[in-house]
């Protein structure tokens, strides 16, 4: 607000009462940081509030637009940072809840933000100091304003440069850039890349700011994340690149048969990712990015032909309590980067706690594995090793006598510290060069348990593309494109892809009839099967290891996936139907000779 500003009692009312909604809305913003992350209920009404302090604010200064610019001085990069504050709720608010329509609206917000340029003054924002004097001429200390047209006696001015707003600006545009990655914005992304790389640039060649490094590390860290993901290039009819979802659509869910008694249903889900070599981005590893997407269903609502010349509103306010939809359209996660033991622990807790009766709790782990002391054990649980969720180190043992073999890494998660958690419906997915270590499940308290083990080498041709992601957990997110991967297959015509796209349809419609048919399959299969999602990880598992067996690259049973308890092998996993369906998909693709010939000798590559 300017130095001097005659306002009427009206307008002194408008800008008293948008000070105290901005003022509020800080104070209830600053405050979700101290929200615990776990937990469905502590913090909905708290979410609820601020919701409504924002909608509130942001109503009011669309109303009261013209005496706010006049006797307040408000700026653009101001609206544009209450926007920016809403997309942050949204975005945040998917986080708790995994429901992927909340980020259509934090796309809404950050998109209008773009449309209208209201950070395009940023890196020009300036304040000027003005030095009042006495009538002695002495300097009575320097206002802050806005602008320097007041009529004020002015002893000297001097512009005060505002790198701050820059920050808030690069802040909103990594923000961004999330969201539209989640949303599968392919262009969009790079065209904020390149904005972002030109913000960037202007940030520090004006201010030569000592967090420049850490700017160029988040640029980096974004071009490697999506060149990284782009592994297989679907092209149109005229060669440019077609962006697919991998999410569930009702097209792409695996069909059960009729009658097929659903026991569970998948509610809660934990996603972990602490892989050294892996790209990531926004404390998402490329695993942990696939697997949640893998997850959730794709969002109903286009937004493709919203008009952003009219201001974004909130058009999804939370749930009030009372008000919940009947059925949750995704199950709720936890997306967790680098846990240590205890965290990790609390949110396995937590969601143990909130599984409603009839759920199923899912356990995702892509990690590096950390071996065990010995080979040879009786004791599973501890012996074998596990992967290691967070690399940092609690200090020194406390016995610094204790011989080395004995020590065992503080951040390993073991199969044992998973005993407790089986008793409740539990599927584990393991992701890792250990993943052996979990496949000798007591079953303790008689609940299902299914446990799906990634292979623990890849070929020596593929052991440089670490960094890519995980072959496993590529299988899981589009078993196409894995296929596509493991056979040297980068660019595909969409017709192409499209009729192959088919070929595995049948595969997962076959085997989901070998399942329900399987009178050898262990129970804890059939009691997760009626479950959507939880039926395409255990045919897409399937799909993995009939591949590999079956490729001449993939060579001895370190190189398949297990799982635990184990599916009968002639009547699903090497099933003559199944490995039939994986050839003729070979075929189509023209890469049949990279595959075994039915009855050529040991198909598992072991004789």
């Amino acid at each position: 607000m300017s130095a001097e500003t005659v306002m009427d009692e009206n307008e002194k009312k408008i800008v008293n009462e948008f000070c105290h909604l901005l003022e509020k809305s800080k104070q209830l913003f600053n405050g979700l940081r101290d929200l615990p992350q776990y937990g469905h209920k502590q913090w909905q009404s708290y979410f609820g509030r601020t919701f409504d302090v924002y909608t509130k604010l942001w109503k009011f200064q669309q109303q009261h637009r013209q005496v706010l610019d006049q006797k307040y001085g408000l700026k653009r990069w101001q609206i544009g940072e209450v926007a920016s504050k809403i997309g942050q709720l949204y975005y945040h608010y998917y986080l708790r809840t995994s429901e992927t329509n909340y980020l259509n609206e934090s796309f809404s917000f950050y998109s209008a933000i773009r449309m209208r340029a209201y950070y395009s003054k940023a890196s020009k924002e300036d304040s000027t100091l003005v030095l009042r004097t006495d009538a002695n001429g002495k300097t009575v200390g320097p206002i802050r304003v806005q602008n320097s047209s007041d009529s004020m006696t002015i002893s000297a001015t001097a512009r005060v440069v505002r790198p701050d707003l820059m920050v808030k600006k690069l802040r909103y545009y990594a923000r961004f850039i999330v969201v539209c990655l989640l949303l599968k914005k392919m262009k969009l992304v790079r065209d904020l890349v390149r904005e972002l790389a030109k913000q960037i640039d202007d940030y520090t060649s004006t201010y030569e700011p000592e967090d420049q490094m850490e700017w160029s590390l988040v640029l980096g860290e974004i071009k490697a994340f999506i060149e990284a993901d782009n592994l297989i290039n679907v092209v149109d009819v005229d060669s440019s690149s077609i962006v697919l979802s991998y999410r569930l659509t009702p097209l792409n869910t695996p069909p059960l048969e009729k009658g097929t008694h659903v026991f569970f249903t998948l509610q809660e889900i934990i996603i972990v990712g602490n892989c050294h070599e892996q790209v990531k981005f926004s404390e998402l590893t490329l695993d942990m990015f696939r697997m949640l997407q893998t997850l959730e269903r794709e969002p109903q609502e286009d937004l493709t032909n919203q008009i952003f010349d009219a201001s974004p509103a909130p058009g999804r306010p939370p749930f009030e309590n009372g008000d919940k939809p009947n059925k949750r359209e995704n199950p709720h996660k936890y997306l967790l980067y680098k846990p240590t033991y205890s965290q990790l622990n609390t949110f396995l807790s937590s969601g143990f706690k909130e599984l409603p009766p009839n759920g199923a709790m899912l356990l995702y782990i892509s990690a590096d594995g950390c071996l065990g002391n010995a080979k040879h054990t009786d004791d599973a649980a501890y012996d074998l090793g596990g992967v290691v969720t967070n690399s940092r180190r609690d200090g020194d043992p406390p016995n610094k006598t204790k011989r080395p073999g004995t020590l065992k890494e503080a951040h390993c998660l073991h199969p044992g510290d998973l005993y407790p958690y089986t008793r409740k419906p539990l599927f584990l997915i393991i992701d890792s060069d250990n993943s052996s270590a979990f496949q000798h499940f007591p079953s303790l308290f008689g609940q299902p348990l299914v446990c799906l083990l990634s292979p623990e080498q890849v070929p020596a041709t593929m052991q440089d593309q670490h960094t890519k992601g995980n072959l496993f957990t590529l299988f899981l997110h589009s078993p196409l494109m894995a296929f596509c991967y493991v056979c040297n297959i980068i660019d595909i015509p969409i017709t192409l892809w499209d009729k192959c796209q088919g070929q595995v349809d049948k595969f997962m419609a076959e085997a989901s009839k070998l399942f329900v048919r399987s009178r050898s399959l262990d129970h804890s299969f059939m009691q997760f099967i009626g479950d959507d999602f939880l039926r395409l990880l255990m045919l897409r598992f399937v799909f993995c290891y009939i591949v590999l067996i079956l490729h001449r690259g993939f060579k001895g049973p370190s190189f398949y996936p297990m799982s635990h308890p184990p599916l009968p092998t002639e009547e699903i996993l090497e099933h003559p139907s199944l490995c039939k369906l994986v050839l003729d998909l070979a075929t189509i693709l023209d890469c049949r000779s990279l595959f075994a010939e039915p009855g050529e000798g040991d198909i598992h590559g072991t004789s």
